[in-house]
């Protein structure tokens, strides 16, 4: 027979913030999204050459949520052929100090285990 379940003492918000802010971020390939648009507006192609590994289908889609989400904004530029240039919005913006902070982490974890390799070999 197990322990019984003791109730938290701790005032639950309504709706966790954290999850809520990990939600505007979900999706393949999204914080690199809004990484690459964070230093100024890029055009579709211009997104697809920034990063070579996502296919035009998956970005696509990306932008879309994400300007769903409140987090990218699209303006059709007057060009032959028609195209459209994305940029992130504030609340966009508000997301880059904890994606910079998570890419931070990021360089030294590979650091440490490239360190880690040639110790190895």
């Amino acid at each position: 027979m197990g322990l019984p379940v003791r109730k938290s003492k701790v005032a639950a918000p309504p709706t966790c913030p954290l999850t809520e802010s990990l939600a505007l971020l979900r999706g393949a390939w999204a914080p690199n999204v809004i990484w690459y648009l964070s230093a100024e507006p890029r055009r579709f192609g211009e997104l697809r050459h920034d990063i070579p590994r996502i296919s035009a289908r998956v970005l696509s889609a990306r932008l879309r949520e994400l300007e769903s989400r409140g987090l990218v904004t699209r303006r059709v530029l007057d060009t032959s052929p028609p195209s459209a240039e994305y940029a992130l919005t504030p609340l966009g913006r508000e997301l880059l100090p904890a994606i910079q902070a998570l890419a931070s982490v990021g360089r030294k974890l590979v650091a440490e285990w490239e360190g880690g390799a040639s110790k190895r070999r």
